[in-house]
């Protein structure tokens, strides 16, 4: 299985998704189609069990590292949440690039919005429970914060993730976070 997943990746950093087969797939992964059949009925279902299970990683990322930091400051919050989300995102830089451009051309905004929630729900849990400041209302300021790291982080990725510039985004965010919400507490 975790050939198959390899190998489409690779397929699609090689040839795009237009370009992809399962037959490709399969040739790249060193199994025969049938095999890959016995997995996913079709490339559609290899494609959208791919992404799913990208997003579903960094969602699981996302919550341990909120989970872990209840009870801390905001500033110790956000600064895990922003250096696990960049650390999941460039830890496969290629294949991250990848699905995004997957995620585009499949109409995957459903899948992206379950793992978008997923955090927001993580975050809300966790920005509760912070040592340093209390909200009113986290529903929005949750949606926010998770939209903001995105764009800034995808950018990273596409600018090609240097260390330096992967350091000043991870601080740059976390002043960011921290200061809206500085902003929005009560």
């Amino acid at each position: 299985m975790r050939a198959i997943v390899d190998a489409t990746i690779q397929v699609l950093l090689r040839d795009g998704v237009s370009a992809l087969t399962t037959t490709r797939v399969a040739e790249r992964a060193g199994v025969s189609v049938g095999t890959l059949y016995q997995y996913f009925p079709n490339k559609h279902a290899l494609l959208a069990a791919i992404l799913e299970q990208h997003l579903g990683a960094i969602a699981e990322a996302i919550e341990a590292e909120c989970a872990a930091h209840h009870g801390c400051s905001v500033l110790e919050m956000m600064t895990a949440l922003c250096a696990t989300f960049i650390e999941a995102k460039i830890r496969d830089r290629e294949a991250s690039l990848a699905l995004y451009a997957l995620a585009r051309e499949l109409g995957a905004e459903a899948m992206v919005r379950k793992s978008s929630r997923r955090a927001q729900t993580a975050l809300i849990s966790m920005l509760a429970s912070a040592g340093d400041a209390t909200f009113a209302d986290l529903e929005a300021p949750s949606f926010i914060l998770v939209s903001a790291t995105v764009g800034p982080v995808q950018a990273l990725l596409e600018a090609g993730a240097k260390p330096e510039a992967v350091a000043a985004i991870r601080r740059h965010l976390v002043e960011l976070c921290v200061g809206y919400l500085e902003r929005v507490k009560q």
